[in-house]
């Protein structure tokens, strides 16, 4: 692992890594520690060392890199022609460094000679190169912390449907950005069972949920993200936010608001975290 120091002395510029699904907060970390780094800088070459990695041909060499974005768990990077999407998907973590490291499957070059690098131990991550970032991510839905997505929206979301709460909330389609982490914490916010129908709310839960979920997001990002297996800052620090999780991995532990043993059950083929008496069905 890196120290703070080789950071600092410009050895190798690293974003984090996560060794479970990088959730929204992981992502906009990493684009926090990689804007100052690739802003404005040129791209001269696409090395692929994993085929499966490059979702699209990556004829990248010319182009500058103008800023990065984040779209639910993708990161964007708007080039002066096109845009670099990249999705980390289970292992993947990116790195700006001399050289690239040990498991890199996409080596960018950039201007001056470093290497802006897709590191991937399961070899999961994929990068695009498109003319338009909708051909990559325009299927995703509401955007969690936008000003559009306000409880009323929410509200309009959830009514008609009558899905389970938590296949629904970690539908991409319906939401952008929300995993495992962030859903079981969100529901336990606001004490409200996973199996849950969506229509079956009423509209102070909604909005209770609403809240708790823009809050919880933001709280994680300020914190640096979820460390649950490896993921670290740029400083090679863990995510802080572990530290305040209150159900999500504590199976038989007490919860925090009524003592009662947290439970793990699977649901939609995720483990899955609650109180049972916080959250009763």
């Amino acid at each position: 692992r890196l120290s703070a120091r080789d950071v600092r002395v410009g050895r190798i510029k690293t974003a984090p890594a996560c060794g479970c699904v990088p959730e929204l907060p992981e992502v906009e970390t990493c684009r926090r520690a990689l804007a100052p780094l690739l802003k404005g800088r040129s791209l001269t070459a696409a090395e692929v060392r994993w085929p499966r990695a490059a979702a699209t041909p990556l004829p990248v060499a010319g182009r500058r890199i103008v800023r990065l974005e984040r779209r639910g768990k993708f990161l964007l990077l708007r080039l002066d022609d096109g845009w670099l999407v990249v999705h980390l998907r289970m292992t993947g973590r990116l790195v700006v460094a001399r050289e690239p490291p040990a498991r890199t499957t996409i080596a960018f070059g950039l201007d001056g000679g470093d290497w802006f690098c897709l590191v991937d131990m399961r070899k999961f991550g994929r990068a695009w190169l498109v003319a338009r970032a909708s051909e990559v991510v325009g299927h995703l839905g509401p955007e969690p912390l936008s000003r559009n997505f306000t409880a009323a929206r929410f509200e309009a979301m959830l009514a008609p449907r009558k899905a389970r709460l938590k296949p629904l909330l970690l539908d991409q389609r319906f939401l952008a950005g929300l995993g495992n982490i962030y859903v079981d914490e969100s529901l336990h916010a606001a004490r409200i069972h996973p199996l849950r129908t969506a229509a079956s709310l009423s509209v102070g839960e909604v909005r209770l949920l609403h809240r708790h979920i823009r809050r919880i997001l933001r709280a994680a990002i300020a914190a640096g993200g979820t460390t649950v297996q490896d993921f670290a800052g740029p400083d090679g620090a863990p995510g802080r936010f572990r530290d305040r999780l209150q159900v999500f991995r504590r199976t038989g532990e007490p919860c925090y608001r009524c003592g009662t043993a947290v439970e793990r059950s699977v649901v939609a083929q995720r483990g899955t975290h609650s109180c049972p008496r916080c959250q009763p069905l």
